[in-house]
């Protein structure tokens, strides 16, 4: 049921577990005075979305059914609110991994809702406007979301190439900023799927030297065409020891069990690898890959807003998009089997 303060929505969901998506109208709360309501154009597909729904994550970040996913959303403003100031009905505009904070928090004050211990994600968070218990995300017709959280989407990209930006793109952009990749700096992008291969584009962009680490020869074609210089076969232990010591930053994109001990020794004297990929088990570690080189790991978890409209900026500037095959929804279960 809604009243005056909610509206339905079109939507694809999941009922439990291993259920597949279907259709489900949901409740989408009408635009408050800070709100911004889209019309969604494209949404991508993301692992997340289907770990999430899957609850592979539980009990850590348990499953709360029906699941509407997605949180790749670029679509245009059909509305906006009284206070809003940022957007305009008509503008190209973009959601990512996250819908709201406290925004009262220190860590909201200094403009990292990214780590807000009360942040909103775009779904499966508990509902703070109250039109339905948990979030709904992009997989859906609309969506309203505070202004705060709406990005612009530069006039050049393709809008479609754009939605995986939110998630893919903000995921590698931030590391590689933070580390100051660019020229002169030899940076290896560790795994060439979603994540992966737009580290390269990336860091092509920002000037470095790249060089890709895979464990599939066939990829290879590929990496050189995103923008890498160079392609390592990471089974090849020739290969590997002719890069000993060599990289100044190395992005690791892989959620498989894979060992990062012999990746962290082509890093030079205080190299950094920084974690992207989330292995469900966790990585084995030697002390010694560390304490002979003074080297370091890290993670990095998406970016704040600002990075993030940084980050499409920066894309428009440069002309990258990721690259992306385009489904009408009704396929999404084929999609997703592929996916897994």
């Amino acid at each position: 049921m809604t009243d005056a303060s909610t509206y339905l929505a079109h939507a694809w969901a999941a009922r439990s577990a291993r259920a597949p998506l279907s259709p489900l109208q949901i409740p989408r709360r009408a635009p408050t005075p800070r709100d911004v309501q889209i019309d969604i154009l494209y949404c991508g597909i993301c692992h997340s979305d289907l770990h999430y729904t899957h609850n592979d994550w539980a009990p850590a970040l348990a499953a709360a059914y029906p699941v509407v996913p997605g949180h790749e959303i670029v679509g245009r403003v059909s509305a906006v609110g009284a206070d809003v100031t940022r957007h305009a009905v008509g503008d190209l505009v973009a959601v990512g991994c996250l819908v709201d904070s406290d925004q009262t928090c220190p860590i909201c004050r200094a403009g990292r809702e990214n780590f807000c211990p009360n942040l909103t994600l775009t779904f499966g968070s508990p509902d703070r406007h109250g039109a339905a218990p948990m979030t709904f995300g992009g997989y859906s017709s609309s969506v309203v979301v505070d202004e705060h959280f709406v990005l612009r989407v530069p006039a050049n990209l393709d809008p479609a190439g754009a939605a995986p930006l939110l998630c893919a793109g903000i995921t590698t952009y931030s590391p590689l900023k933070r580390n100051a990749v660019g020229p002169g700096k030899k940076v290896g992008i560790v795994g060439l799927g979603g994540l992966g291969h737009m580290g390269v584009k990336l860091a092509r962009a920002f000037g470095a030297q790249i060089v890709v680490l895979t464990t599939s020869p066939r990829k290879a074609a590929d990496a050189l065409r995103l923008g890498a210089h160079e392609v390592i076969v990471s089974t090849d232990a020739a290969a590997m020891a002719a890069h000993a010591g060599s990289f100044d930053f190395i992005l690791d994109t892989v959620s498989a069990e894979h060992d990062i001990n012999t990746i962290l020794g082509l890093l030079k004297l205080e190299g950094n690898l920084t974690l992207v990929g989330a292995p469900a088990k966790p990585l084995a570690l030697s002390s010694f890959a560390l304490i002979m080189g003074n080297r370091s790991v890290s993670g990095s978890n998406i970016g704040d807003i600002a990075q993030t409209q940084e980050m499409l900026d920066f894309c428009g500037a440069h002309g990258i998009t990721a690259d992306v095959e385009v489904i009408p929804m009704q396929q999404v279960n084929e999609a997703w089997q592929r996916l897994e």
